[in-house]
């Protein structure tokens, strides 16, 4: 057996999915993507911090290189690569992305615009000041540590953190199945609600939002949906609307300017300014009045400005781009963080109950941690005093001693000390033994024995650890603590637009092709396009409309339906191109389904129809009166369709010629008016398999044309066909060719002036015949091949 193949493992793919996907999983949650709720931190966030503060780049020291830093890190605590850790690097640099930003950059760090930071052999960084706070008392025990991923060193899992950080700077990330997305709030009001809820811990979400009002983003902007806001802040979801700040100013020629000079949250400059382009060419009436586009932002801050044209309603046009565009957003709240050992959402009483317990354990590891430092110095200098006032007998010993070791026993056997206190006397230095040296060892030993006792009160009583906490968060509040950058409205931020405010009426040619395309375009655009030449055949006219963008136009189809179609809706098309597919324009058209007229709707009138089977109504034009999209114009029977709709143009008759070769000719009189649902009267009686190719409404005189689908076709003077009653047999007016059995009529043309004929073949080929070019015959005949189909193709179709 090949050695490869003996490897191979199987395993069912649900334990392959337990012992792969879910470690993995479970690593991306907690070790990458989720921050802890304790100091706000993701794991790259918290060894680049903790790297660079045992690299000794604080904020009063130089800045280093950032690849060093990334180098750092990465060999150190981090392994996942150096653009994972340089990024995390920067954003923390970034005051338009971070609240209190942790880095002292310098250098490219990228942009609100959205540039990405110079490369990191670039940049420099050091912590900021700000970020001393993250660390403090980090060397005093206040956190415990783990080894790191090669066992050689340990790192903190979490910081000190002596403020909310989670609160303050916010995090955002996608982990598996899981997302949070933390918004950033203001340091002093963030520190005044963890004083009010250490001090009330029994309070509500509205007494906590008095000192915590809204998330305060540090590009500004202004907030509205308190109400969203306080069902996030107690669920940890919900939702609130971020909009620019702007105003309005004038040119000196006088057009109108808003002036947008803080963005909501995340939202590029660059990116909203295209969309507002956009919004100018996909809604023109609303947004016709915007002139220019263009940013001015600089050093000094951001500053994009719309301008308008001369007596354009900026309040109108702006609330349309509040609606439109990103100038205003909405801000999703999902307060998802790691809480003991595994993601939770957590509300706002949550994050800051988590963060002040955590913060009583940092509090009270420092103070053990310092009364046994404090204990230990006491130890010394309890010692010392002793040796102090046995000054000379110290002295003997030590001079009458072979060395260090003798000495330090000596010591501890005739003056009962310890080898702490033996050591730190043979430690002393001579000056010590001057009376001003023993008056303050004594002060100093009088110190020790006072902070000893603060400590053990502090550590007996939650009253005074509680306000330690609060003493020192104060006083990063009033240290660090800056104004808030976001503005709060209780106003609504929804905005009603009345569009038909913008509406503008525009005279137009909606045209509806052979191909089946409709679509819109300008008189002076139309008539320039029929000026510059015939399009292909399908993109020929078959129905051409003028009206103008308020208007509707009504297409009946040969299904019998009725679509309301609004001019605006049209998408406009060059003369020559295929137009938008009726699909796309009207929703519920079905397959093969095509339009037989287009109309405007008219008050007054009658709409004729003739059906396939033969059947014939008049329906008042006011019954198609309706806002409705789809509507049934007319009744039809089982898999009959509509071959003939048009206005009763007030000729006194009507003609109908059938696939067969049969033709009737009736008084329009004799046809019934019903209502749309109605089916209509027998025209024509048909033979089996025979249908009604052919209507046309017509008075004396003209010429009537057929044509059959092996490529034969005749003309017939008008006089030849007799009037006859409705619904009888008819009379024959084509025999087919006795070497084409089988060919039946697919067209017919009524007409009194010369006429150009295009016949379209199956196979998509047209040929154009003159109607001076079909021989004169009477009604009973042939006629002659005029065009001759390919082997196994039919005339389809033919136009006028």
């Amino acid at each position: 057996m090949n050695k490869e193949l003996a490897n191979i493992v199987t395993s069912p793919l649900e334990e392959v999915m337990h012992e792969c996907f879910l470690p993995y999983a479970e690593y991306v949650i907690l070790e990458r993507a989720l921050p802890r709720v304790e100091d706000g931190l993701k794991p790259v966030q918290r060894r680049i911090l903790y790297a660079m503060y045992e690299m000794g780049i604080f904020s009063n020291t130089k800045h280093k290189k950032c690849a060093r830093i990334v180098g750092e890190t990465m060999g150190k605590f981090h392994p996942h690569g150096d653009t994972s850790i340089y990024e995390a690097l920067a954003r923390m640099a970034q005051d338009f992305s971070m609240s209190m930003t942790l880095i002292d950059g310098q250098g490219n760090f990228g942009s609100i615009d959205g540039d990405g930071p110079a490369a990191m052999r670039y940049t420099e960084a050091r912590l900021s000041e700000f970020a001393f706070e993250m660390l403090r008392d980090i060397e005093k025990d206040t956190v415990p540590f783990q080894l790191n991923f090669d066992d050689t060193m340990k790192e903190p899992l979490m910081l000190p953190s002596r403020f909310p950080n989670l609160l303050v700077n916010g995090a955002s990330g996608i982990a598996v199945s899981l997302a949070t997305n933390i918004p950033p709030h203001n340091l002093g009001e963030v520190i005044d609600g963890v004083v009010y809820r250490m001090k009330n811990p029994r309070c509500t979400i509205g007494e906590v939002m008095k000192y915590i009002k809204a998330p305060d983003f540090p590009t500004g902007g202004i907030l509205y949906g308190l109400e969203g806001l306080k069902e996030a802040y107690a669920t940890g979801r919900g939702k609130i609307t971020l909009r620019a700040k702007t105003s309005f100013e004038a040119t000196k020629s006088g057009k109108p300017l808003i002036v947008v000079t803080e963005l909501p949250y995340e939202v590029r400059e660059s990116a909203m300014l295209k969309k507002i382009q956009n919004l100018r060419e996909s809604k023109k009436e609303m947004f016709a009045t915007i002139d220019s586009v263009r940013s001015e932002t600089d050093r000094t801050g951001i500053r994009a400005v719309i301008e308008l044209k001369k007596g354009a309603d900026e309040k109108k046009i702006l609330d349309c781009l509040f609606k439109y565009s990103d100038l205003q957003i909405t801000y999703g709240l999902n307060m998802v963080a790691i809480a003991d050992g595994q993601p939770k959402q957590l509300g706002i009483l949550q994050i800051l109950d988590y963060y002040i317990a955590y913060q009583r354990k940092v509090v009270t590891r420092r103070v053990r941690y310092d009364i046994e430092q404090a204990q230990e110095k006491e130890h010394k200098l309890a010692g010392l005093i002793i040796a102090v006032k046995n000054i000379d007998l110290v002295i003997k010993i030590i001079r009458s001693s072979e060395n260090t070791r003798e000495a330090k026993a000596s010591l501890m056997a005739r003056l009962s000390l310890t080898g702490v206190q033996a050591q730190a006397i043979l430690d002393m230095r001579l000056a010590k033994l001057t009376k001003l040296e023993i008056d303050e060892l004594l002060v100093e030993y009088e110190k020790v024995i006072e902070l000893l006792k603060y400590l053990n009160e502090i550590l007996a009583s939650r009253e005074k650890l509680d306000g330690v906490i609060i003493d020192e968060i104060k006083k990063v509040k009033n240290k660090y603590s800056i104004k808030r950058r976001t503005a709060i409205s209780g106003e609504s931020a929804e905005v009603t637009i009345d569009l038909d405010e913008f509406k503008t009426v525009e005279d137009c040619v909606v045209v509806l092709t052979r191909g089946g395309g409709l679509k819109r375009m300008s008189p002076k655009a139309y008539t320039l396009g029929v000026q510059s030449g015939e399009p292909e055949e399908k993109n020929k006219p078959a129905f051409i409309v003028e009206t103008n963008t308020a208007s509707k136009l009504l297409a009946f189809t040969t299904h019998g339906s009725l679509f309301n179609i609004a001019v605006e809706s049209i998408k406009e098309a060059k003369y020559k191109d295929a137009g938008s597919p009726l699909v796309s324009v009207l929703a519920g058209m079905e397959k093969g389904e095509s339009i037989l007229l287009l109309t405007p709707p008219l008050p007054h009138g009658e709409l004729l129809t003739v059906s396939g089977a033969g059947q014939l109504k008049y329906t008042d034009m006011a019954e198609f009166d309706t806002k409705k999209r789809q509507i049934s114009a007319c009744g039809l029977k089982d898999k009959d369709s509509l071959i003939y709709a048009a206005l009763s143009d007030g000729t006194q008759r009507l003609l109908l010629v059938t696939s067969k070769g049969m033709s009737i000719l009736i008084k329009k009189d004799e046809i019934v008016k019903q209502g749309r649902s109605g089916t209509g009267v027998g025209g024509i009686k048909l033979s089996p398999g025979d249908s009604v190719v052919f209507a046309a409404q017509l008075d004396e005189g003209g010429e009537v044309a057929v044509f059959s689908d092996t490529g034969y076709m005749k003309k017939t003077m008008l006089s030849e066909y007799e009037v006859q009653g409705r619904n009888g047999k008819g009379q024959k007016t084509f025999i087919a060719d006795k070497n084409s059995a089988g060919s039946v009529l697919v067209a017919g043309s009524y007409f009194n002036s010369p006429a150009a004929f295009t016949v379209v073949f199956t196979n998509g080929e047209t040929s154009v015949i003159s109607s001076a070019d079909i021989p004169r015959e009477a009604k009973a005949s042939t006629g002659m091949q005029l065009v001759f189909p390919a082997k196994g193709e039919k005339v389809k179709c033919v136009y006028v």
